[in-house]
């Protein structure tokens, strides 16, 4: 008959394995099942000593497959607005637009890493998962070095995505948490339609 003591101590090693199993069913159901998703985040990026280089705040909102948008609000405005096919970048204070294809952009931000058609594993190794600040995370490594991140890791709370931590090839640290999630609402097509304003240039593909 097992005591306390390895009972105890069975719960300890299976631990990890719960946590793994938790944390990469959320990943996969979270490709599976969002075909929209808004929210608020706040993002916050540091350099490779820890020091904080930029804050923002702002609000995002994805629909599948590769459509995408992310207004940061504040300290600066700028729009990351992307159709399916292209993806535009205005920048108010700049009065600037940069434009990309999308086939150039996808794996180069986190907008198109949520967005993507295919998931994330289709360009990223999942390589470990672990609990931390209560959130089931799931973290993994490019299977292709141009991504230009190192690794990325995704935080989930009952299966709804929470936060996102990016370590990309500089060793800047992204960390986005999302707050106000709602997961397949109804989103206004035009919100995925940029219409460059009167007098501003435009840059790029």
């Amino acid at each position: 008959m097992p005591t306390l003591k390895t009972s105890l101590l069975a719960i300890l090693m299976l631990a990890p394995l719960m946590g793994k199993a938790d944390g990469i069913a959320s990943i996969k159901k979270f490709y599976q099942e969002t075909q929209t998703m808004q929210a608020d985040f706040h993002q916050v990026v540091t350099d490779k000593k820890g020091q904080k280089i930029q804050e923002v705040y702002g609000h995002m909102q994805l629909q599948r497959p590769n459509k995408f948008r992310w207004d940061y609000d504040k300290p600066f405005e700028q729009q990351i607005i992307s159709d399916g096919k292209q993806v535009w970048l205005y920048d108010t204070e700049l009065a600037q637009v940069t434009v990309r294809a999308l086939s150039n952009a996808l794996g180069a931000s986190p907008a198109a890493l949520l967005a993507g058609e295919r998931g994330l594993e289709s360009s990223f190794k999942l390589v470990n998962a672990y609990r931390k600040d209560k959130l089931d995370w799931v973290s993994s490594q490019p299977k292709d070095a141009d991504t230009g991140f190192n690794r990325i890791a995704l935080g989930f709370k009952d299966d709804t995505l929470q936060a996102m931590d990016l370590v990309d090839s500089f060793g800047h640290q992204t960390r986005i948490v999302f707050s106000q999630v709602k997961q397949n609402p109804s989103l206004d097509a035009r919100a995925f339609v940029f219409k460059v304003p009167k007098g501003i240039d435009v840059v790029g593909d």
